[in-house]
């Protein structure tokens, strides 16, 4: 067989061919069958259509910062808060993922903050005194968040100890420990329906409906006249002798005797 079929067969080969592209290597589609084994890469594979979208291939470093919410177009802030950013962002999972993105901005603004004291007495701040400030703001918010939830401050006990107490986890066991618990915290009435805690408090200015319907039910058995008479005196309105007159003679016949 000559060279001269051998390329006319190759060249009809593509012309049958249906038009797409590979989708393992996304390369030009050579089979005439819509699956098989793609020339290029050697896979067993489908012939992905003109009109698909190939897929978009992102790293998982890319992926993962998203996923956490930090991958928001910091990675596009200018010097030197870029370089603020690429140390903190190796900082932000060593806390609560509801502070991560507060954490982040506090932590950046306290760089800033610290870059600004060395320059003023004309030293850099290198990355490595940048990841310094960051784990000493991962250690205080820490102790921050215990000193809100268990009421410890552990400033007054020795370095040593405090170190202990850090290793073992031996919070709990401080006399001084209380653990608090948010009021917005969701448990489950009586009922078996989610309410907040804060809606168990007693509240002085909360209308109590039972003594409110009580007292409903209990003056519509008295006389219109000594109810109005009654919300006069409540509201400080002054009794002429007619209504003096009437209330006397009013409480003189509801009066119960004592023996």
């Amino acid at each position: 067989m000559t060279s001269s079929i051998i390329a006319q067969r190759h060249d009809q080969s593509h012309q049958n061919a249906i038009q797409g592209h590979c989708s393992k290597c996304h390369r030009v589609w050579t089979l005439t069958e819509p699956q098989g084994v793609c020339q290029w890469c050697g896979k067993t594979a489908t012939c992905q259509t003109a009109t698909t979208k190939p897929r978009r291939e992102t790293s998982r470093r890319r992926k993962r910062e998203q996923s956490n919410g930090i991958g928001n177009g910091y990675d596009q802030l200018p010097e030197p808060h870029l370089t603020y950013y690429k140390v903190a962002r190796y900082f932000v999972f060593k806390v609560r993922p509801e502070d991560r993105e507060d954490f982040l901005h506090d932590l950046m603004i306290e760089m800033a903050k610290v870059k600004a004291k060395y320059e003023l007495i004309g030293k850099p701040l290198t990355e490595a005194g940048l990841m310094r400030v960051a784990s000493y703001q991962v250690t205080e918010y820490w102790e921050r968040l215990r000193r809100l939830t268990t009421w410890l401050d552990c400033g007054n006990c020795s370095k040593k100890q405090r170190r202990k107490c850090r290793e073992k986890d031996l919070y709990s066991e401080c006399p001084k420990y209380h653990q608090l618990v948010s009021l917005n915290t969701t448990v489950n009435n009586v009922d078996g329906e989610p309410t907040e805690l804060i809606d168990f408090l007693a509240d002085d200015k909360a209308i109590d409906l039972d003594l409110k319907l009580d007292a409903s039910n209990f003056l519509l058995g008295f006389p219109h006249r000594a109810v109005k008479i009654g919300y006069k005196i409540y509201s400080g309105v002054p009794l002429d002798n007619k209504d003096k007159m009437y209330i006397s003679r009013f409480r003189k016949q509801t009066q119960k005797p004592l023996l």
